[in-house]
């Protein structure tokens, strides 16, 4: 890797589960942990790149001298705060490996929804894709996307993997599936595809010597 090539480049990456409310205490969410996208802020940082990090509702405190955190919950916090920086034109790159919530509940309940009601219908509707706006807003900025499906067939992965580059506009993109509990992850670009990387660590090295020798 050339480290000097990410020597201060301006990274934003995303990280983390995202919630969306159903009524003022209840919340549907994920269970992403936050892992990669948290390894590559400290990898990158280490690497001489200015860091920020925008990190969803992890079960545990983070704090990291020399990155700049953003914490959020919702997908509307997410949204405002990655617009927000993302118009600023200060980033090179951004590496988008959040898990963002697909839907969201047509109705928000103001109050508690009481839990004596003998059942509960809710109906969900697609929330916006933030990746298909970045370039919108900057068309300079590189992107590194993410697509997990898990218990995925190889083959198909990496065709959605490609589906997913053109629509975007990326120039990199994750894609990662967990099957029977094995990790197997691919940096898939539109000529070349690197993998299988068996673990979360390993991608990390690996997609960072990757922006070294491209960025």
């Amino acid at each position: 890797m050339d480290i000097k090539a990410l020597k201060n480049k301006r990274v934003l990456i995303t990280a983390g589960p995202t919630w969306v409310p159903i009524d003022s205490v209840r919340a549907i969410g994920n269970l992403a942990s936050g892992e990669t996208g948290i390894r590559l802020a400290e990898k990158l940082k280490e690497s001489g790149a200015k860091v920020t990090l925008c990190l969803g509702p992890v079960p545990r405190s983070y704090a990291t001298k020399g990155i700049k955190l953003i914490r959020f919950v919702f997908f509307d916090e997410l949204k405002r705060a990655l617009f927000k920086e993302i118009a600023s034109k200060k980033y090179d790159l951004i590496i988008h490996s959040a898990a963002v919530s697909d839907f969201r509940p047509k109705e928000i309940f103001s109050k508690k929804i009481s839990s004596g009601l003998p059942r509960l219908k809710l109906e969900l509707v697609r929330n916006p894709k933030l990746l298909d706006s970045f370039r919108k807003i900057d068309a300079s900025l590189k992107i590194v996307a993410f697509k997990f499906e898990p218990r995925q067939a190889i083959p198909r992965l990496i065709k959605e993997a490609k589906g997913l580059l053109k629509r975007s506009g990326s120039f990199l993109v994750i894609a990662n599936t967990v099957t029977n509990g094995r990790y197997n992850a691919y940096i898939v670009s539109q000529n070349t595809t690197q993998g299988p990387i068996k673990s979360k660590a390993d991608l990390t090295e690996k997609l960072v010597n990757k922006l070294g020798e491209t960025l």
